[in-house]
This record gives C-alpha cells, sequence and structure tokens, in this order.
C-alpha cells in the first residue's frame, strides 16, 4: 500500500471511530477543527457551531472551488467496530460519507504543502441525513456570503467516483384516510379508513416511473410510500390511516409544483399535508469547471437519483456537482463499508482537478 493509500485508509479509520450520527456531531466536528488547525494553521480554519470551514488559498487566479462533506450518520447496525479487513474499511459512515471527508482532509493538508495556485474552501458541516429544515449547510450559507462567491462547488456524497449531476427534488407528505369507526364484527356500521386507502395504492403500484430528459441527462420521478400507520385496535374498524409518501422529483421546477401534482394524484380520497420540501438541482454538464473536472479522470458521468446538497449551493447561484469516493451501494447499510482503493483514486482526480491550468 502506497504511503498516500495508507494516510487515507488511517484517516477514513480515526473518523469512523468517532460516534456522530445526526444531532451528535460535536466530537468529530472537534477532531477535524484540532487536525487541520494543527497542519493548516488557526488562521484557515474557523469553528461555526458543529461545522467547520477551512481555507486553502495560495497566489491569483485559480477558481475559486468548494468542497462539502457532511460529518453525521443514519444510526446503522454493525457486528463490530471500525476496522480495516483487506481492502474494506468497515464502520458507520465508512461510505456515507466519511471516505469523503478524508479526501478533503488529505487533499487539503497535502495542498498547503504545495505552491500551485489554489483558492479551496472545505465545508464540514452537521445534521444533512436528517430533514431538510434542520440541515446545518443552510444556515451556514446565510451566515458566511464567501460561499456564494464559489465558481463550483462538490459535494463529496459516494458515488464511486463517478460525476453525478445534479439531484432529485424531494418531498414527503401525510396522506391520511379517514373513515368511521365500528365493531369489526360489524363493518357495514363503519367506514374503514385502510380500505378507502386501496384505489390509492393500486394507482401508486401501476404508476410507472416518469423520465424526465433534461439536455440528454435522464432523471426518473417517482412516488413511493414508505410508511404507514393505523387502527385503534385489532376489533375496531379505523377511522383513520396515514401514509408517508415520499416524492422524487425531477430538476426544473419547484417543491410547491411538486405538492400540486400530488394533491392532483391524490385528488378527493385523502388529505395531503406536505412537509419536508427539498428543492432539486440542475446538473450543470456544460459548465467550464465541470468538463474540468470530467477531464481529470472521474469514472464515469451520470445523473444523482436522489438529493444531495447540491441543491442548496444551486439555489444560492453556486454550480455544484457531485463526486466523491464512497462506495455508493454501501450507503445506510448494516455493517457499512468502503472500497479502500477507491479512496487514492478518488483523490488524484480532485489534485488533478485542482492543478490544471
Amino acid at each position: 500500500m502506497s504511503e498516500l493509500a495508507s494516510a487515507l485508509a488511517q484517516t477514513l479509520l480515526d473518523l469512523t471511530r468517532i460516534h456522530s450520527p445526526t444531532g451528535e456531531e460535536k466530537l468529530i466536528a472537534d477532531f477535524i477543527e484540532a487536525r487541520l488547525t494543527r497542519t493548516l494553521g488557526p488562521a484557515s480554519v474557523s469553528r461555526h457551531g458543529r461545522n467547520v470551514v477551512a481555507r486553502i488559498r495560495r497566489g491569483t487566479g485559480a477558481p475559486r472551488i468548494a468542497f462539502a462533506g457532511h460529518t453525521d450518520t443514519v444510526r446503522t447496525a454493525h457486528d463490530g467496530p471500525p476496522r480495516i479487513e483487506g481492502d474494506r474499511l468497515f464502520g458507520a459512515g465508512a461510505s456515507d460519507m466519511k471516505s469523503g471527508l478524508a479526501v478533503m482532509i488529505e487533499l487539503g493538508e497535502r495542498l498547503v504543502r504545495e505552491t500551485a495556485p489554489v483558492d479551496l474552501t472545505l465545508v464540514f458541516y452537521a445534521s444533512e441525513e436528517g430533514p431538510f429544515a434542520e440541515n446545518a449547510l443552510g444556515p451556514l450559507l446565510v451566515e458566511l456570503p464567501e460561499l456564494h462567491e464559489q465558481e463550483l462547488a462538490i459535494c463529496l456524497e459516494p458515488s464511486d467516483n463517478k460525476l453525478q449531476l445534479g439531484c432529485m427534488g424531494s418531498v414527503h407528505a401525510t396522506v391520511a384516510f379517514t373513515g368511521r369507526t365500528s365493531h369489526s364484527a360489524r363493518p357495514w356500521q363503519g367506514e374503514n379508513a385502510i380500505v378507502k386507502a386501496a384505489s390509492f395504492l393500486t394507482d401508486v403500484g401501476a404508476r410507472a416511473p416518469r423520465d424526465v430528459d433534461l439536455d440528454g441527462h435522464l432523471y426518473r420521478e417517482v412516488i413511493v410510500p414508505t410508511t404507514a400507520n393505523g387502527g385503534r385496535g385489532r376489533n375496531i374498524v379505523p377511522d383513520r390511516f396515514e401514509l408517508n409518501v415520499n416524492f422524487r422529483f425531477a430538476p426544473g421546477r419547484t417543491p410547491e409544483q411538486a405538492v400540486d401534482e400530488l394533491r392532483a394524484f391524490v385528488a378527493d380520497r385523502a388529505e395531503v399535508d406536505a412537509h419536508d420540501l427539498s428543492p432539486a438541482g440542475r446538473p450543470y454538464a456544460n459548465h467550464p469547471l465541470v468538463r474540468r473536472l470530467i477531464a481529470a479522470g472521474v469514472q464515469s458521468v451520470e445523473t444523482k437519483q436522489a438529493w444531495t446538497d447540491v441543491a442548496r449551493f444551486d439555489q444560492i447561484g453556486v454550480p455544484a456537482v457531485n463526486f466523491g469516493p464512497g462506495t455508493q451501494a454501501q450507503a445506510h447499510q448494516r455493517n457499512e463499508y468502503t472500497e479502500l482503493p477507491q479512496l487514492a483514486v478518488g483523490f488524484e482526480v480532485l489534485r488533478r482537478f485542482l492543478s490544471q491550468p
């Protein structure tokens, strides 16, 4: 294993050993702040609550680039402590997205020792895995106007070193069916709210994904029930049945427009209470810096069939894309792991991108 590969693996192992589920990111922010302050100098690092921002600026003329990564993980189950087995590193967040954080840290520390012009901002932020309104990147973008001046933002979400353009928007809604209780032995005296949901569920099941083409880039819109809750007892006809419905919509329209479409789809069959509205992000495939990143050796180019914080940067007028070394299929999995060789590959792609004239 090369010196770079060993350093990346050790940094990732250090990060995965720090428990940081959503809302509990203080310790990992402490670690990142202390390490980068030691290696980059205190003038280059600032702390903002559970967030850390580091700046590496040298020379003039370099494009203003931001790398962004969230420090929180989902609460996954693991059969052992963080560890390396062969070419895999196991641990909560190993894929999503502490692999990206490790590359950000190592790249920043190595760039500071080089001489080429660079204007790079590293943004480590909390609470991405929770609701849109609680994501700490939003307030950070308000607090730091300099982030609005970036020419490109790269979110290092796990993507197997593929460049993923844009992102889907997301709406969560409670779809509530109402009826009238009765004894289950005499159901004709009531109105079964669960049964009333049948036609809606049938329509959802029959609804094929809708393909949206944006300049040759395909996004697939879907409506998916994800949780269900209802009933008062096993011998009572239920008078209320609630579904959480997630509508993933393509770039090109607002969350409010997506809510209007969902309401029309539900029609008068149920009440719709929309919440956790997340905007979509545009692809920016033809942006000069995106073309430069592609030329730096990304594995392939595809669209992002999920939501990421590229949408937040898009909202403030900063072009953004997804590119990260994490093993995408392992995100949020039991015994989550990432393939270690991908870290060095992603590192080198980003170093070439930053060093291109």
